[in-house]
């Protein structure tokens, strides 16, 4: 997302366009002061479909309409029976709240009934959530039903279609015709710009069908990529455009006829154009993830990744930074270490990245120096997330095995540190180039690993005993030291360490079905409702950072679990100088991690509340581990992101202070958070 004012009227109105509903007046009540509502969201949190099902037949709708968005969140088979009638509820909110649910529990047994309610819903609103639900649930064989329902040219029926045809193709339920009604989506007049990004977000995610897309999809593509409003239809479209630069695009007739005698647009020119001109730093993100390095392409994509690194956006600059240590042809090492020099590079992780370029496009002989260069940096590291990109780097060549094998065992190390360096020495054993001399020591390394108990390196030397290539014939000792190193971790404080360790288990004794996790309940930490009750609609939180202030606005009807759970660590002072450890530009910034690298928790888990939101740009998400194993960790998204639409549940919205979350790299801090008072 490339610094676009939020102060300009294009984008205000753009993010208006993007609101679902109206922000709720300050200091109202939220809707768990109701005792019977609170019953059915404990009954949610308890997983307990046997007391939530009497409320689908209650006579009050609002009691009707909670147990089925309950439903959403506890994912229960055994509801669809009892949500079905509900999609005739007389109450058009209840209908909605059904639908939605049907489709976060992804029954297929409900196709059939979506379908019809399709073409009998009169509410354009409710016909938007079936039809999503339709896509949501649809198999292979069913997926014409998703365009078996006359659109007639109706705008809010042709949005409707777009919505259940982009989760389907999020599920990957997409065919030649299915890419067919997408295009038309997209070139319709008046359909809402929500619809349209899902719809060239559908496009995005499709796998396998290219030439289909380029024949039915191109000129579309091209047009969009050229002239659309929204930066995330751009950004999805530059996506889409790098599958099809092999060769120019087809314009179907019946979408975007072009002259015969007119040149025809080529992908690769587009992405360039993108890459380096669009306004939007986001757009130009994706266009330079998806510029062609092929023979014939490469010179101009390389001119576009050298403009990109000039530029002032450190996010820019990673990702073509990033472009180059997977792309890069013919490049001196010595040329792309000039690059990361301090004077023409600010941030540390841009500088390692072209580092890290360097010593994997090096010839045999500049590698000694690059590698005593980074060592170097190193050593002089201000803090250890820079120290960590550096050793990253280092694991590009294993003469430097010994070296960073040394800091990821240091007594006292960072767990950023330790858990980078780790990862580090399994790239250096998974490269060609490592001597057949250091892999015992590789094979003690993994063992150390285990035996020390950091829940990073234990996911890195699990890692590397499920890796066939590098343990062909797993030990009994290898099984011994995973479930010795298994039954050490604290649950369900560390359940994503026990989660890798197991996997590894399955794989390695060839189990035909994987372990359960074992998740936490309710009973282990309950939603405090009298600390709910005490947030009202339009709570906001002040999250100071090192980049500046940004705003929240928590959620409490939609997510009262992880809203109890926020407030009650803000009071804590739990997340007051802990850092952002995570960021991928034009997705998310994520922070919370007591370790600061994304292996920290709290010592309880929550359970998944999927209420009805979409992830928009400035959403606050909770990252997990699964389905109820959520805890402090938390994240900001950059745009839109659909995919994650019912998967991680929505607690919070960024209202102010976006531009700084668009600043934040991994290593900033987060000074402290506190409540603001509701006025």
């Amino acid at each position: 997302m490339p610094y676009r004012s939020f102060r300009c009227w294009p984008l205000l109105l753009l993010l208006a366009a993007c609101a679902r509903t109206p922000r709720p007046s300050a200091g109202l009540a939220n809707k768990y002061h109701d005792a019977t509502i609170r019953q059915i969201g404990t009954a949610q949190d308890e997983r307990n479909t046997a007391a939530l099902l009497p409320f689908l037949s209650n006579a009050n709708p609002t009691y009707r309409r909670e147990a089925a968005l309950a439903f959403a969140s506890v994912q229960a088979p055994a509801a669809v029976p009892g949500l079905l009638p509900l999609l005739r509820d007389a109450d058009p909110s209840v209908r909605r709240a059904a639908a939605y649910a049907l489709g976060q529990i992804g029954d297929s047994t409900a196709v059939e009934p979506l379908r019809v309610r399709v073409q009998e819903e009169d509410d354009p609103v409710v016909r938007r959530y079936v039809h999503e639900a339709l896509g949501r649930t649809v198999t292979r064989r069913s997926l014409p039903e998703l365009w078996r329902v006359e659109t007639r040219n109706d705008t809010a029926r042709i949005t409707a279609q777009a919505y259940g045809l982009s989760r389907a193709a999020l599920r990957g339920m997409v065919s030649p015709e299915s890419i067919r009604r997408t295009v038309a989506v997209l070139n319709a007049p008046k359909v809402p710009m929500r619809a349209r990004v899902l719809a060239a977000v559908g496009l995005s995610r499709t796998r396998g069908l290219d030439a289909d897309l380029n024949r039915l999809a191109g000129a579309t593509l091209v047009r969009l990529a050229q002239k659309d409003r929204a930066y995330a239809v751009r950004a999805a479209v530059a996506t889409t455009l790098g599958k099809l630069t092999a060769k120019p695009t087809q314009a179907p007739a019946e979408t975007a006829p072009v002259s015969s005698a007119a040149p025809v647009s080529r992908p690769a020119a587009i992405l360039t154009r993108l890459a380096t001109k669009d306004a939007d730093y986001r757009v130009r993100l994706s266009a330079i993830r998806a510029l062609p390095f092929d023979q014939e392409n490469y010179p101009a994509s390389r001119k576009a990744v050298f403009t990109a690194l000039n530029r002032d956006q450190p996010a820019v600059a990673l990702t073509a930074a990033e472009w180059l240590l997977a792309h890069a042809k013919g490049e001196s090492g010595a040329a792309l270490a000039a690059l990361a020099d301090g004077n023409k590079q600010s941030s540390p992780r841009v500088r390692a990245a072209l580092l890290q370029a360097a010593v994997r496009h090096a010839s045999p002989a500049a590698k000694p120096s690059l590698v005593e260069t980074i060592e170097k940096r190193f050593r002089a590291a201000p803090n250890v997330y820079e120290g960590a990109f550096l050793l990253q780097a280092l694991g590009e060549d294993p003469a430097a095995f010994d070296f960073v094998r040394t800091e990821a065992f240091a007594p006292g190390q960072s767990p950023v540190v330790a858990g980078y360096a780790t990862s580090a020495l399994l790239a250096m054993r998974r490269s060609a180039d490592f001597p057949a001399a250091k892999q015992a020591d590789f094979g003690a390394a993994m063992r150390q690993a285990l035996a020390g108990g950091d829940v990073a390196q234990l996911g890195t030397a699990a890692e590397a005993l499920a890796d066939a290539k590098l343990y062909p014939e797993p030990q009994a000792a290898d099984l011994a030291a995973l479930r010795t190193a298994q039954a050490k971790l604290q649950l369900p404080r560390e359940l994503e360490a026990w989660q890798g360790l197991q996997q590894t288990l399955d794989k390695l004794e060839k189990k035909a079905t994987p372990t359960p996790s074992p998740i936490a309940t309710a009973a282990q930490h309950p939603i405090d409702w009298a600390v709910v009750q005490d947030v009202p609609l339009g709570q906001q939180v002040r999250l100071r950072t090192n980049k500046g202030i940004i705003l929240l606005e928590l959620k409490p009807n939609e997510a009262p679990g992880a809203v109890a759970s926020f407030v009650t660590l803000i009071g804590q002072h739990f997340y007051d100088n802990l850092y952002f450890h995570r960021v991928v530009p034009n997705f998310v910034a994520q922070g919370g991690d007591p370790r600061g690298d994304g292996n920290g928790s709290a010592p309880y888990n929550l359970r998944s509340e999927f209420g009805d939101l979409h992830y928009q740009e400035g959403s606050v998400g909770l990252a997990s581990a699964g389905k109820d194993t959520e805890s402090c960790q938390f994240f900001i998204t950059h745009t839109p992101t659909p995919h994650l639409d019912g998967r991680y549940p929505i607690f919070a919205q960024v209202v102010g202070g976006m531009d700084v979350v668009h600043k934040l790299d991994i290593g900033d801090q987060i000074l402290g958070v506190e409540l603001v008072t509701v006025k």
